[in-house]
């Protein structure tokens, strides 16, 4: 069932959808990632539906969806990830307030992206609730943004691919996207949290590795 907020929502993307195509998903995306104000789950599968499935377009055209919506992913996050990094944590506190995002769930983001570093980033864009907030500690330690922008276009296009997907195959029941994603948000938050440590390990044990040998000359 389609709460009040998603059939908003819903009347305004088939408005975006029908006038400007694929660049429509790509605005909408760089409005979710930016203030997370839009469930992508919604959006993508959405798009997935109307604008692929409905049209008997091939499964194919589901990696050139994704594209789209991965440009407009690193759009909406550069935006949110200069705007830490130029104004600092008092423009983040500011935008907190206005998007009523919690601080203490920025602050837990910060924590774990301070842990794993730029794998987070990767991890991060796929996780629910969390992978619009990336952006920020990425921004607030300064973080490259040639590194920060392929980090987040690589996790993104994954994420977009796999739900434009999952409404092309879904149909009309596109929608029971929403309820999946919130059943299944506690397990893949574990799952990254595994493979985030994993790759510190890895990290460490590399660095261990690449140690140098003191040759004593005669």
């Amino acid at each position: 069932m389609i709460d009040q907020l998603e059939t908003t929502i819903l009347n305004a993307l088939q408005f975006i959808y029908e006038e400007l195509g694929w660049l429509g998903v790509t605005l909408v995306m760089v409005i979710e990632n930016a203030t997370g104000l839009t469930p992508s789950e919604v959006v993508l599968g959405f798009a997935g539906w109307m604008l692929i499935e409905a049209h008997n377009l091939p499964f194919s055209t589901v990696f050139l969806g994704g594209l789209f919506a991965a440009i407009g992913s690193v759009i909406g996050a550069s935006l949110m990830y200069w705007a830490a990094r130029l104004g600092g944590r008092p423009v983040v506190q500011r935008a907190a307030k206005i998007f009523r995002i919690d601080t203490r769930h920025i602050q837990r983001v910060e924590g774990m992206a301070e842990k794993y570093g730029v794998g987070f980033i990767f991890f991060g864009r796929l996780l629910p609730g969390i992978r619009t907030l990336v952006a920020i500690p990425a921004g607030l330690t300064g973080l490259s943004y040639p590194v920060f922008a392929a980090a987040t276009f690589i996790g993104s296009y994954i994420w977009c691919t796999i739900f434009i997907g999952a409404g092309y195959f879904l149909g009309h029941e596109w929608h029971i996207l929403s309820g999946i994603v919130k059943q299944a948000a506690p397990y893949a938050l574990a799952t990254a949290v595994l493979a985030g440590t994993g790759f510190l390990i890895w990290q460490l044990w590399m660095k261990k590795k690449a140690v140098p040998v003191k040759i004593e000359m005669d």
